[in-house]
């Protein structure tokens, strides 16, 4: 595949004019589709799927037959065909800067139909993120949009990680030190960690010390995260740390992580630091 695979089928369906159960038998019979799989079992398609299904449908308005065709899809070379969900995030991005929370709304399920999960976190929220602090900062967003976008996408986030203490996969305990008010990264962690099978307790923001040692004798989870944008809050944390060294795994990661005593360090994106917690 020349991208990766992002598309649910509906989309896929949209996209090439081709209804979704006729895609299914078109990847059945004759291999035209390779999709993946998320760790839920749900098939994603690329754009190299998109091209092959528009070639087919050429090639069958030729007189070509359903076998003929698949064939010479497969055998053509694939063209380029966008399937990045950031490039079709602009609509969300208007909305915030209007404020209009039910077009935001409106903007995100439509996101969440078409892309999985991970690709709108990584390629839409977590830029997103970005762009509103770095504007802030700059002057060129304003407090109220700043506040409005935090607001409307944490609480989309809350309801995605509904349920995400289910199961029965290795369990992580979240949380932020004590002052640590930031933990939008941290929530986009969890729902990364989620997709890799482990279930999710989390604390949030400004968890204090005590409550971190309690929380984790209590249920033993495999591993305790903390997130930290001011690294001054870690010095809270550290004798934490140490007494928690021994009955778990502590990873200490976010824009003001540093190495402490006792944990192990994150310094990439919340969605690689999901996949290395996962694999250690």
């Amino acid at each position: 595949m020349t991208e990766a695979a992002q598309l649910r089928i509906g989309e896929l369906a949209r996209r090439t004019g081709v209804a979704t159960e006729l895609l299914r038998a078109w990847e059945r019979r004759y291999g035209l589709l390779s999709p993946t799989r998320t760790e839920a079992g749900y098939r994603l398609y690329s754009a190299a799927d998109v091209s092959r299904v528009r070639r087919m449908r050429e090639l069958l308005a030729t007189g070509l037959s359903a076998k003929e065709a698949a064939g010479a899809a497969l055998e053509e070379p694939v063209t380029g065909v966008s399937t990045s969900p950031d490039s079709e995030s602009w609509e969300l991005r208007e909305a915030i800067e209007r404020l209009d929370d039910a077009a935001v709304h409106t903007a995100f399920d439509r996101l969440l139909a078409e892309y999985s999960l991970d690709s709108v976190l990584e390629g839409v929220v977590l830029p997103l993120l970005r762009e509103l602090g770095d504007g802030w900062a700059r002057g060129d967003v304003s407090i109220a949009q700043e506040h409005f976008a935090s607001n409307v996408l944490r609480g989309r986030l809350l309801g995605l990680a509904r349920g995400w203490d289910r199961g029965a996969g290795p369990r992580a305990v979240l949380a932020c030190p004590p002052g640590e008010r930031h933990d939008l990264g941290l929530l986009i962690f969890g729902l990364a960690l989620r997709e890799h099978g482990w279930r999710i307790t989390f604390l949030g923001a400004d968890t204090p010390s005590d409550t971190l040692v309690e929380t984790v004798q209590r249920i033993g989870p495999e591993a305790l995260v903390l997130a930290v944008a001011d690294r001054a809050r870690l010095e809270s944390v550290a004798e934490a740390v140490a007494v928690l060294g021994g009955a778990t795994t502590v990873w200490v990661g976010g824009a003001g992580a540093a190495r402490v005593a006792g944990a192990r360090f994150l310094d990439t994106s919340p969605l690689a630091a999901a996949a290395e917690v996962a694999g250690a």
